[in-house]
């Protein structure tokens, strides 16, 4: 490939990346004026809601193509906020949408120049149940498959009073980690593409990552020989009838309780 050739290409990729940001501030200014509607009562909760998610799944796709791991990361938060909202939407909703609107707003202004978020700052997810569960300020990443397992240990962290993210994808939740920084994180270890023990036996060794408490969920035998090739340091629960006993053993010896 020619210099010239090598050139071109990165002037393309510039073109289409700025064309992003464009649309990308374009899309948030419009659903600006959705949020002003919606606080007036002039749509539908479901409007409302449909038209934050398809934004936050529209700027999570484009930003991890584009290398935007921080934009990615607020959009991923802004979905799972509304994933669990109640029929009856809470009061705080606007203020938290509007917050998540400053911070997307941030991110894609920099076009490229990647501010550090706050996530603490980021409002936690709206849920249906749970309300009299006093918070603590605890972040616990799980890295799952969305489905019924998964919602089932969330509910149990939470019930705990835990601040919970679901990723269910491992090289995103790879990205997710560096960037948010969570005080826990639980894997599944049978995950597709890259394998959770591989993430957790990772993260594990990385000097970023390895002061992070991590434990490993599973439906294995508790003699599977993939399970010793975890670091001792990392606590295995296993799925079953003394699931609770060995989540709040993991916590334990974790120093989350």
């Amino acid at each position: 490939m020619s210099r010239e050739s090598g050139h071109d290409q990165f002037a393309v990729f510039d073109e289409i990346r700025d064309e992003f940001f464009d649309d990308a501030m374009e899309r948030l200014r419009a659903l600006e004026f959705v949020l002003d509607n919606g606080s007036h009562g002039r749509i539908t909760r479901s409007e409302l809601i449909g038209s934050f998610r398809r934004l936050a799944l529209y700027l999570r796709g484009q930003a991890a193509g584009f290398g935007l791991n921080a934009l990615c990361a607020v959009a991923h938060k802004l979905d799972e906020y509304l994933a669990d909202a109640p029929e009856t939407l809470p009061p705080r909703i606007w203020a938290d949408l509007e917050t998540y609107i400053d911070e997307l707003s941030k991110q894609i202004g920099g076009r490229g120049t990647e501010i550090q978020p706050d996530f603490s700052r980021l409002p936690q997810k709206l849920a249906s149940t749970l309300d009299d569960i006093e918070i603590r300020r605890i972040e616990v990443m799980l890295v799952a498959p969305h489905g019924a397992q998964s919602h089932f240990v969330e509910r149990e962290l939470r019930q705990c009073g835990y601040r919970t993210s679901v990723v269910p994808d491992t090289v995103l939740a790879l990205s997710m980690v560096v960037q948010t920084k969570p005080d826990l994180i639980i894997i599944s270890a049978v995950m597709p593409g890259l394998d959770g023990i591989d993430l957790a036996i990772g993260l594990s060794a990385m000097p970023s990552t390895r002061n992070i408490a991590i434990a490993v969920i599973t439906s294995l035998d508790r003699d599977a020989g993939v399970l010793t090739l975890l670091p001792k340091k990392v606590p295995v629960i296993f799925k079953g009838p003394n699931f609770a006993d060995d989540l709040f053993k993991a916590l334990d010896s974790l120093f989350m309780i």
